[in-house]
């Protein structure tokens, strides 16, 4: 949402099915930030009561804010996911410094890097753009060129990428853990595709992802009065 800025659009169905983000490069990012209207700051008034823990292997954990209040459909679908296991084992499979991670493609489970990119989990979800601006640690939805072609796929922009905003269903963000999105955006990769889509790390970089109960905000101090 790269465990932004670049070829092949951010919606991990490479090639053909490059991420829309700009299915290809950066003249289509370009192209796609000329077009896309500059979204305003949004307040989002509905937070999850649950967060999502991103657990990458030799990397750490990010921890990720859900956001139904901007992207109610999106939320639950990727709930519903977590839930069921899916992207347990998955990969971070596309990786653009200055850009974004993009990851939840099932296809990465098996030994072809060819296919990475290019799965989901079988059904398409609903576009649900929205006013939240991609800014550093933001997640949003990978997809085709057609707007509500989003599935499992995700990425995590690790630069503030205006391009991008109402383009994307943003429904995350990170609330820790962005350092261990900067380590995971600087690995070795395969920059031109030789052996799978371009930018996809040279040694695998896996995920699994659980819920939790999001923490209760600390409650204000309560300033002692003074004895009357």
């Amino acid at each position: 949402m790269d465990r932004t800025r670049t070829s092949r659009g951010l919606l991990g169905w490479s090639a053909a099915l490059a991420l829309a983000l700009a299915s290809c490069s950066n003249g289509a990012k370009d192209e796609a930030a000329a077009e896309a209207e500059p979204a305003p700051s949004v307040e989002v008034t509905r937070i999850d009561p649950e967060v999502a823990v991103i657990s990458v292997e030799g990397h750490g954990e990010m921890v990720m804010e859900l956001l139904p209040g901007v992207a109610p459909k999106t939320v639950e679908n990727f709930k519903k996911l977590v839930r069921e296991g899916f992207y347990d084992g998955t990969t971070f499979h596309r990786v653009v410094p200055g850009f974004m991670i993009q990851g939840g493609d099932p296809n990465t489970k098996d030994r072809d890097p060819r296919n990475d990119g290019l799965g989901g989990p079988g059904y398409r979800i609903e576009a649900e753009f929205n006013g939240t601006p991609h800014l550093r640690g933001v997640v949003s939805m990978a997809r085709k060129a057609s707007p509500d072609t989003a599935g499992s796929q995700f990425f995590i922009v690790v630069e503030d990428s205006p391009h991008l905003d109402r383009q994307y269903t943003a429904f995350g963000r990170l609330v820790s853990g962005i350092e261990v999105a900067d380590k995971i955006v600087a690995v070795p990769r395969d920059q031109y595709g030789r052996h799978g889509p371009p930018n996809r790390p040279l040694d695998d970089v896996v995920m699994t992802i659980r819920l939790e109960p999001a923490e209760a905000p600390a409650e204000e101090p309560v300033e002692a009065q003074p004895e009357s």
